[in-house]
């Protein structure tokens, strides 16, 4: 079966692929603490960089709501100046008074807002310029690791190459079913009949199951994890 040959071929050839990315991964200390150390100025970067935004977004509503209170506040001012009479006069004043509070209340936490947002860019500068240093070390110190380690690069390339032409071989629904199962299988979607059960969950194999597969001219599947089995 053309179709069991290639998906086994594309299965050892993602076996290969995520050994040399194991191999790759495993970086030393030196390179494993700077990797550390920019995902977490990363992480920091991205939340500071939200915090931004809602703080600039605040900004926003608050300055709209500072200008309607500054002229709530300046038509209260001039009624108290066109006022004459003492009643009139008396709430006026305390229109006034009214409006000063209101605006004072809404600039005393804007300026609060503002002096927030100078902060958190002065700290978003110190922390983009720690990462960008970060990442240049570790970029030099990873192209070393990768000469050291070329033969698994270019193997990856190699298999990469390869996982594409079999890929190129197949349907588009059954390389996405492989890949859908691969990623829920961890990697192992193409297993072995051994003793009578799937070598991928080990269940047993139903004996007309086992008989249906050495007569099958298609694809067959575990009946319980859904890998597709072949006999050794």
């Amino acid at each position: 079966m053309e179709s069991l040959a290639t998906l086994r071929d594309l299965q050892a050839t993602l076996d290969y692929l995520a050994t040399i990315h194991r191999e790759l991964s495993a970086l030393p200390s030196d390179l494993a603490a700077l990797e550390a150390k920019l995902k977490t100025t990363e992480k920091q970067i991205a939340e500071k960089t939200k915090s931004l935004d809602t703080a600039r977004a605040q900004i926003l509503v608050k300055s709209k709501e500072l200008v309607q209170a500054q002229k709530d506040e300046d038509r209260a001012r001039a009624a108290v100046k066109t006022t004459s009479q003492k009643v009139q006069y008396t709430a006026a004043i305390r229109e006034l008074d009214e409006k000063e509070r209101l605006r004072a209340s809404i600039a005393k936490p804007l300026k609060a807002l503002e002096a927030s947002v100078l902060t958190l860019e002065q700290t978003l500068t110190s922390l983009e310029t720690e990462r960008i240093a970060a990442q240049s070390q570790f970029d030099e110190l990873h192209a070393i690791f990768l000469e050291e380690h070329a033969n698994q690069v270019e193997g990856r390339k190699t298999l990469q190459t390869k996982k594409a032409a079999l890929e190129a071989k197949l349907p588009v629904p059954e390389v996405t079913r492989f890949h859908r199962l691969a990623a829920a299988r961890q990697g192992r979607v193409v297993v072995a009949v051994e003793n009578g059960a799937c070598s991928g969950c080990h269940v047993k194999l139903r004996g007309p199951f086992l008989f249906q597969l050495k007569e099958a001219k298609g694809l067959i599947t575990c009946e319980s994890c859904s890998r597709i089995l072949f006999l050794p």
